[in-house]
């Protein structure tokens, strides 16, 4: 998955005394883009210059990651992306893809904190720990991690495979966001059943994936269908929904996505009916 990047190690703990040298990267992210150059690299503090106001992310081995939270102009041979498009590039590398895509996390967060949502007042970040606080009032703010799960529904020897209406284009599993005052499990049960119409039992948990593009934990479950097989597809979430017997799931085009390892599971036969 995304986060696998052994033997490169990350290392998420912040500390503000953290300084930029030359030779570490500086994430520029506007939205869904993100600033490379032209010949497909990140820029290093080097190529932006000292002078600017970087905030510390974090690290992977001993090279230093940093936010540049204001656009600043760029030279002509560099330009915005689409964060999307780096997925399963073979012109950056898996661990650098992980980074940029844990960085976009992090700037989502600290583009909707820079005020106080209890008083107005602009935030600060602590001198501590990875949060925004207000000078005012004391309302302190930790990044936001949504849960959402991922499903693969077993009817015996077939796997419910989907594809959104908009967006990714690939074979997926049904997914959503938890909803407050719910279980994960709780989600699993509701989600099938909004999009496919489908009681399920035997829900159990297989393995998380941090998915920074979304600003999400995703939770991996297989569960069972019970009962009824016949689909009900939601057509406003989806174009296509089918069993799909294990030996004929085609997967997707990386090894990326948890949906992609919890079908390659069920199509090798590591996974069965409960």
């Amino acid at each position: 998955m995304l986060q696998d990047i052994f033997p490169h190690q990350f290392y998420n703990q912040y500390d503000k005394r953290t300084k930029p040298k030359p030779e570490d990267f500086a994430f520029v992210l506007d939205g869904g883009r993100i600033l490379m150059k032209k010949g497909k690299m990140f820029p290093q503090i080097r190529d932006l210059g000292m002078e600017h106001p970087y905030t510390y992310l974090f690290s992977v081995d001993e090279t230093h990651f940093f936010l540049l939270r204001e656009l600043v102009e760029y030279p002509a041979d560099w330009e915005m992306v689409e964060l999307r498009s780096l997925r399963g590039a073979d012109y950056v590398e898996k661990h650098m893809v992980f980074a940029a895509m844990t960085a976009k996390h992090l700037a989502d967060w600290y583009r909707d904190n820079q005020f106080c949502g209890r008083c107005g007042t602009r935030m600060g970040h602590s001198e501590t720990e990875r949060a925004m606080t207000c000078p005012a009032c004391g309302n302190t703010v930790y990044p936001r991690i949504m849960p959402a799960v991922i499903v693969g529904v077993i009817n015996g020897n077939q796997l419910l495979l989907t594809r959104y209406q908009t967006g990714f284009r690939h074979n997926a599993l049904i997914a959503g966001f938890t909803e407050i005052g719910e279980t994960a499990e709780e989600t699993v049960a509701r989600e099938v059943m909004e999009e496919a119409g489908i009681r399920v039992k035997n829900i159990r948990y297989y393995k998380t994936q941090p998915w920074g593009i979304a600003n999400d934990l995703l939770l991996g479950y297989y569960c069972d269908v019970d009962g009824d097989t016949n689909i009900r597809m939601d057509t406003h979430e989806l174009r296509y929904a089918q069993w799909v017997p294990r030996e004929e799931i085609v997967l997707q085009p990386d090894d990326y996505s948890l949906t992609n390892e919890m079908m390659l599971m069920f199509k090798n036969g590591m996974i069965h009916g409960g």
